[in-house]
């Protein structure tokens, strides 16, 4: 079986990707090539795809909102949570190398065939419903810098989401460019957004020592930990590894996977700042200040304007399309790379995006009450959390799968120490959510989470984000948006 990942091209690399593949050969073999920085250069790229899915647009509302609401004390949290999707997308990033196979592969191999058909099945409605807040979140911010409808932003997100998976035809590096130019924008955006917004520094120290504010503070902390992991770009990150870089020897590999951990670092780290760099100019710029739903997409560029001025609301938006872009681009492949891993075929990515647009335009023309819809796709990430987690931590462990690059046993320790806790998180905010909808049964907008600041029409009304709910429901509200 070919080892290469299947959502790329079979034709041969373009010029440049041959070059990048020589100097990746010479530093492996550790023979003469370049130095420096440009040394790392052919190593990086998975890392950076499979980061976007940490800056997806429900991250956007799960970080104003903690700002908002508590200030700078979360800023912990999504320091610890980010240093948990190191470890786990550095496993599954290791998995691709040592196996020259991805997840889905090794459990279509290696497990009975009633049980890959579930994996199957679970996977692909996770995908799906990862991708259906992407893409709302890029024809939103559309919307707000341009006064597009949202059906017209919609059909431009498909549009520009289309001309970035084309890219893969040149090879695997032109989508990983186009992606990290994307995440560079995210960062840009932000960084010239903390300038503005000018955060108390001392505040900021402060927010990484550990501490609650109540009850509301400490159930918002568990989901951002819960929510940490994104169970399609565990899958995904095996894939981008996979014979991306061709090695002959076991020592070739133990190199490549110190190199590819330098990806890790730096991909998940600068995602990590981005992250709190959110939070850290929510805080500085609504918390304490009587904004009321901050964490509303439409309420936070609204109020940008007047706070910070024009240019901040603007930088917000561009920042907001730049990440629902990417990420619902990446959905799509990942989403490519399950079905053939456990299917062992696929079909043309034009036809899956096809595919994977229409709930968001379903939402879109029927103007449907996603308080049936989008809990739904929330119940379903929550389910498909362990079934990427468990498989991934079994086969990393095995001798006979991952051979010499087997993971050491102190560090397979540390990763179901993060597995149970993020699946634990992840059980109690869905219990907590379901026990929310029953006790908010028939309140209008009580499940209006899903989209932040997309209104939705139900029984001849308009709902937006956070209507008619309570603070810590409100709170947990923001903690699913950044699984969707």
């Amino acid at each position: 079986m070919d080892s290469r990942s299947p959502s790329l091209p079979d034709d041969r690399p373009d010029p440049p990707e041959q070059h990048l593949d020589a100097r990746a050969g010479a530093t492996l073999r550790g023979t003469a090539g370049p130095r420096g920085v440009r040394r790392i250069l052919p190593f990086l790229g998975p890392a950076v795809i499979a980061s976007i899915a940490y800056m997806d647009p429900g991250n956007f509302a799960t970080n104003i909102e903690g700002g908002a609401r508590y200030g700078y004390s979360l800023l912990w949290v999504i320091l610890a949570a980010n240093l948990m999707a190191m470890v786990i997308q550095n496993l599954s990033a290791n998995l691709g190398i040592a196996s020259g196979r991805n997840l889905p592969e090794l459990i279509r191999e290696r497990w009975p065939r009633p049980l890959v058909w579930f994996y199957w099945i679970q996977a692909e409605l996770v995908a799906m419903a990862t991708d259906l807040a992407e893409f709302l979140g890029a024809a939103l911010a559309i919307q707000l810098l341009t006064g597009l409808p949202m059906f017209w932003g919609a059909v431009v997100t498909g549009v520009v989401t289309f001309w970035l998976l084309n890219l893969q035809k040149r090879g695997t590096r032109p989508l990983e460019l186009a992606v990290g130019a994307f995440v560079l924008m995210i960062g840009v955006a932000y960084l010239v957004q903390v300038v503005l917004a000018r955060p108390d520094l001392a505040a900021v120290g402060a927010g990484f020592v550990p501490r609650l504010q109540g009850p509301g503070s400490a159930y918002l902390a568990v989901g951002i930990i819960g929510a940490t992991v994104m169970p399609h770009v565990i899958y995904l990150h095996s894939a981008l590894t996979q014979g991306r870089i061709q090695t002959d020897t076991t020592e070739e590999k133990r190199r490549l996977v110190r190199l590819n951990r330098v990806d890790v670092i730096a991909a998940m780290g600068l995602a990590g700042l981005i992250n709190m760099s959110m939070l850290a100019v929510a805080a500085a710029t609504f918390h304490g200040k009587n904004v009321e739903n901050a964490g509303d997409l439409t309420t936070a560029y609204q109020t940008l304007t007047p706070l910070l001025g024009p240019a901040a609301s603007v930088l917000f938006a561009v920042a907001l399309l730049a990440s629902g872009l990417s990420s619902s681009a990446v959905g799509t492949m990942a989403g490519d790379v399950i079905m053939q891993g456990f299917m062992g075929f696929h079909i043309p990515l034009w036809l899956r995006r096809l595919i994977t647009m229409l709930p968001a335009f379903i939402v879109i023309l029927l103007g449907m009450d996603p308080s049936s819809v989008l809990i739904l796709s929330q119940v379903i990430l929550c389910f498909g959390v362990p079934f990427a987690l468990v498989p991934l931590l079994l086969f990393t462990a095995r001798r006979d799968v991952m051979g010499a690059l087997v993971t050491r046993r102190s560090f397979t320790v540390i990763g179901w120490v993060i597995a149970v806790i993020i699946i634990a998180l992840n059980g109690y905010l869905l219990w907590e959510l379901l026990g929310a909808e029953a006790r908010q049964k028939g309140s209008p907008g009580h499940f209006l989470y899903g989209w932040p600041g997309l209104p939705f029409k139900g029984k001849g009304r308009s709902y937006s984000l956070f209507s008619s709910v309570p603070q810590n429901f409100s709170a947990s509200a923001s903690i699913f948006s950044s699984r969707v």
